[in-house]
This record gives structure tokens, C-alpha cells and sequence, in this order.
């Protein structure tokens, strides 16, 4: 809105000319975000204890979690709203990416709100049924995988990170591959929601890792020179991870160990599915499973634990499941958990840019 409004006024008015740079907006965009969420962030832990909307700890999980019960939760409505305005007063309005972006983050978002708020009134963990989330997903993410392959300047070609001669190409299986990353990322941010700060974290570090690769990705001379998918438009995503970036530290402001807010399903499976889009839209898809390693990690416990439950009759792999809690059941304490998840996430994003230049 911005660009729209003040980037015309630099023939007259040159410091307007600033508005034309993707950089200065993406910073634009992550302090916008941060601040909205910092100035706000207090009166909406109010508005939520004054409803009871508080967060419903699981049974079987880690004793020290009890503590939690009745912390504020569905903070993801904040994250949403601060992503959303910083976005739409940054990026250029006229880009068809940016409103996709949009579009996969509140549906997701919205998945994840209705799970929450039946989790909030039957004051229990169950909320909605696994095949009606899962169905809500499919439909989010091919909406997305469908605009893609349909999209003008788009094909079904992968990039492989450190390989630059090999481009798979799925043709229209790429819309089943674009819901299953679409869907994978958003469950797995949700999976490792389970400590204070610790989805929030890795979230940060991705969405900055894709604002690199976004702009890259959205300047023919750059794209070109580094050997990666040149996407028209797909700089201005660069705002939307910026927005992702700056709403998510100021999240983290609030949710540091011990939290005073949870994100709830409402913001884990909205982060997800964006990480998710951006990862689609700008043809990084497998670069995702090394950025966010750590949600592949947390992800794939879940799946070797359920797994190997059932085949070994009552066996477990891990003391519990998503990856988190089992060095909690060792004895770690909570911010250790969380901040050597982070430092991990902190080393894979610098793995994932390297990729860059190792092709």
C-alpha cells in the first residue's frame, strides 16, 4: 500500500525513491510486524485471560507441563494480524504471489483456530478430527500447488540443492508434491509447538533464510548468476518473510521460557503452511527439508514412534514423542531443550544458504 501511495511522490520528492527498493520494504515489513506485536502483544494476553481462552495441556505429557494449563493460547491470531498489515502495507498489492501467500497463511490459520476452539470448549486436547484437518489442508495446499503449475513462467521442474544439472520434472504429480510440502511443513511447525519458544525460534530462521532466497529468486541477474529458478515477482515475497520475521521475535518477546502467551494450532499451522507456500512459490521446495530440519526432525519422531509402537506391540524409540520431550524425560530443562534446537536450526540455515554457491 505504500509503494502505491508514496513510491509516485519520488519525481518530486526524492527520499520516496526508498520505496522502490525490496530491501527497505522487507525491513519495513519485519519492524512494522515486531512493533505490533510488541505494542499490542500485552492488551491481547488481557483480552484472552479475561475469556479463558487458555491452553489445555495433554494427559500424558511431561509433568512439568502442568504448569501450563490456562497460559493464554491462540496467540497465532496476533502473529496473523501483525504478518497480514505489515504485509499489505509493504508489498507491492499488485502481485498475484503475495495475495497467494496470504491465502495459504489465514486458511491455514483458520484450520488451525477452529482445532483450537474446540480444544478451549471441550477442555481437552481433541479438537478437530485428524481426517477433517487433514482434508481442510489438502484443499489449502492444492490451491496453491494448482496456481503454481497453471501459473504463466511456472512448470513442474525441482531445484536440487548442491546439484545444478538435475531438474526433475513431475509434470502435474508437481500438485500432489506441492500438498505434501504444504501440509508437511504446517503439521511439523505443529508437532514441535510444545515448549515455550521453541516453533517460534526455527521459524525465524527459515523465514529469513527464504527472504534471501525470495529476492534472489525474484532478480533475473541473480537468479541467473547463482544457477537457481528465476520467478517473476517473487522479490516481494521477500516483504511477506520479512513480516514473518519481525512478527515472529516479537511473538517471542511474550512466549520466551516462562511463556506469558502460546501461539495455539491457529498460528503453528498457519507459519507451517507459509514456510510451506514460499518454499512452492519461489521452486526452493527441498531446500525447506534442510532450513527447517528441525520440524523434519520433530516430524519424522512422531512418525517413527507411532510406527514402531504398533509393530513391536507397545515398544517405544524414543522415552516420548515429538523429539522435544524425550530429552525433557532425560532431564534437560526447558530453555536448554530450546535453545540447542535453536543453535541446530541456527546451523542448518547457514548450511541451507550455502547451497547458494555449492551447485
Amino acid at each position: 500500500m505504500l509503494y502505491h501511495l508514496l513510491y509516485p511522490l519520488h519525481e518530486s520528492i526524492s527520499v520516496f525513491n526508498v520505496f522502490r527498493y525490496i530491501t527497505v520494504r522487507s525491513i519495513g515489513g519485519a519492524v512494522t510486524a515486531f512493533l505490533i506485536m510488541l505494542l499490542l502483544g500485552p492488551w491481547f494476553i488481557r483480552q484472552l485471560k479475561q475469556r479463558q481462552i487458555g491452553q489445555v495441556v495433554r494427559d500424558d505429557g511431561p509433568e512439568t507441563h502442568l504448569a501450563k494449563q490456562g497460559v493464554p493460547t491462540m496467540g497465532g491470531v496476533l502473529i496473523l494480524a501483525a504478518i497480514t498489515i505489515s504485509s499489505l502495507l509493504w508489498a507491492k498489492l499488485d502481485n498475484p504471489l503475495v495475495w497467494l501467500l496470504l491465502f495459504v497463511s489465514l486458511f491455514f490459520g483458520m484450520i488451525g483456530a477452529i482445532d483450537d476452539i474446540r480444544k478451549i470448549k471441550k477442555k481437552s486436547s481433541d479438537g478437530l478430527s485428524a481426517k477433517g484437518k487433514l482434508l481442510l489442508q489438502v484443499f489449502g495446499a492444492s490451491v496453491v500447488g494448482l496456481f503454481v503449475l497453471l501459473h504463466p513462467g511456472y512448470d513442474g521442474l525441482l531445484s536440487v540443492p548442491f546439484l545444478k544439472n538435475i531438474h526433475p520434472d513431475l509434470s502435474w504429480f508437481y500438485v500432489v508434491f506441492a500438498i505434501f510440502v504444504i501440509v508437511g511443513a504446517s503439521n511439523a511447525v505443529n508437532l514441535t509447538d510444545g515448549l515455550d519458544g521453541l516453533a517460534a525460534g526455527p521459524t525465524v530462521i527459515s523465514a529469513s533464510v527464504y527472504l534471501i532466497f525470495s529476492y534472489l529468486a525474484g532478480h533475473a541477474i541473480l537468479a541467473d548468476y547463482l544457477q537457481i529458478p528465476y520467478v517473476q515477482g517473487a522479490g516481494e515475497l521477500a516483504v511477506f518473510c520479512g513480516a514473518m520475521v519481525g512478527a515472529c521475535l516479537g511473538f517471542l518477546w511474550f512466549n520466551a521460557y516462562p511463556a506469558q502467551i502460546f501461539m495455539g494450532d491457529v498460528g503453528s499451522l498457519a507459519l507451517g503452511g507459509a514456510l510451506g507456500g514460499v518454499a512452492i512459490i519461489i521452486k526452493q521446495e527441498i531446500l525447506l527439508a534442510i532450513v527447517g530440519g528441525i520440524f523434519v526432525m520433530e516430524a519424522i519422531s512422531v512418525i517413527l514412534q507411532v510406527g514402531y509402537f504398533k509393530i513391536s506391540h507397545g515398544k517405544r524409540i524414543f522415552l516420548m514423542a515429538p523429539f522435544h520431550h524425550h530429552f525433557e524425560k532425560k532431564g534437560w530443562h526447558e530453555p536448554k531443550v530450546v535453545v540447542r534446537f535453536w543453535i541446530v536450526s541456527i546451523i542448518l540455515g547457514l548450511i541451507a544458504v550455502a547451497t547458494l554457491k555449492l551447485r
